[in-house]
């Protein structure tokens, strides 16, 4: 069953509630309540006043605050605020003058027995009712402002909520785009060097280069249809490094030795295409010697279901050493930096020059959710 959509009710449902309470307040912090039989002006009156705060709410948060607050007329704002407000009380006064409702509360507010008949050439005596002077409607007008004040505010939120996702879908573009380029620029950079390896192998051996044909053609599948999504499974990942070695195997000597450890079984989990072959790459490339002996280790583990480790060592030569930076081609640098777009501060990179052994050792913990 699909999740329900809070978000998209979400706005209208905080506008019904805040309209709601400011119609209770204005029933609330009325000086008629409790008397139950109110005039219809009365009623007229306050659905004129509840009018007028629904159009200054909506004409401060779609026109007063965008083209005056956000483009930095600070001065003008604050000006057609008070202004508005102004209006808004003018026409209330106006409006309970046109429906002398002032008399009529004077009326409900008079005292019992309070009125009497003055005879002639006397004023009116000490228990006569006097009408209430009319008064500036200060809890209006605090009203009003607080009105126009939830309107800025309101206002003021969505456009940070729509400048925030705006930030992040222009980030996760540029980040797409730059994967995008990292992996062009990788798989480039591999095939040129297998198809190099191919190619001096059909002077040598004509059917270990159909089989290496073969095994490339497998691999070749995998970029086609696996590396253009974000994602990809770590057993189809591991069988491509697989097939790398394989394919490396067929020419090298017996001065070389091959170590694989691949864990059983695979855990499947995602994981981004094309991540670990650069250090398997970059070991096959500077750890084999035509004339010395040499050796190549390559374990991949799952110590839990969301940890997965990668353990790469080849024999160091005198040759200048290999680093991540320098010296790796294309593909290692590459790939620490799609490590740091899409596994930020979840991957653990560890290089050793020059181990005890007299190995370079590069090892990856990568958590892959």
């Amino acid at each position: 069953m699909a999740a329900f959509p809070i978000r998209r009710y979400l706005t209208p449902l905080i506008h019904v509630l805040m309209w709601g309470l400011f119609g209770l307040s204005l029933v609330l912090l009325n000086p008629l309540l409790g008397r139950f039989e109110l005039p219809w002006q009365f009623w007229a009156k306050q659905a004129l006043v509840f009018a007028l705060w629904v159009a200054a709410f909506y004409l401060t948060a779609y026109v007063s605050v965008p083209r005056l607050l956000f483009r930095g007329h600070v001065g003008w704002f604050v000006l057609v605020i008070l202004l508005t407000a102004a209006v808004v009380m003018g026409l209330s006064q106006l409006a309970e003058s046109a429906l002398n409702l002032q008399t009529l509360m004077d009326q409900h507010l008079r005292p019992p027995n309070g009125g009497f008949r003055p005879g002639p050439g006397r004023g009116p005596g000490p228990g006569a009712f006097r009408p209430r002077p009319r008064r500036f409607d200060m809890v209006g007008m605090l009203t009003t402002l607080l009105v126009l004040g939830i309107s800025t505010s309101i206002a003021a939120v969505q456009k940070w909520q729509t400048d925030t996702q705006r930030r992040q879908e222009l980030e996760q573009q540029k980040v797409h785009s730059e994967l995008s380029f990292l992996k062009a620029q990788i798989n480039p950079h591999f095939f040129f060097n297998t198809l190099n390896n191919i190619y001096a192998l059909t002077v040598v051996d004509a059917a270990a280069a159909r089989q290496a044909i073969h095994t490339l053609s497998r691999m070749m599948r995998y970029v086609l249809y696996e590396t253009p999504a974000d994602t990809t499974s770590l057993a189809k990942e591991l069988a491509f490094v697989q097939d790398y070695v394989a394919l490396m195997k067929l020419r090298l000597t017996e001065r070389v030795r091959v170590e694989l450890e691949w864990p059983e079984p695979v855990r499947d989990v995602p994981v981004a295409p094309m991540l670990l072959l650069p250090y398997v790459e970059n070991a096959f490339k500077h750890g084999v010697s035509a004339t010395q002996p040499s050796r190549i280790r390559v374990a991949v583990r799952q110590p839990s279901a969301n940890v997965l480790e990668l353990e790469v060592r080849n024999t160091r030569f005198a040759a200048p050493a290999t680093s991540l930076d320098e010296g790796s081609g294309i593909g290692l640098a590459n790939t620490q930096r799609r490590l740091d777009l899409l596994y930020p501060g979840r991957y653990v990179l560890q290089v050793e020059e020059a181990t005890p052994e007299g190995e370079f050792c590069v090892t990856l913990t990568l958590h892959t959710v």
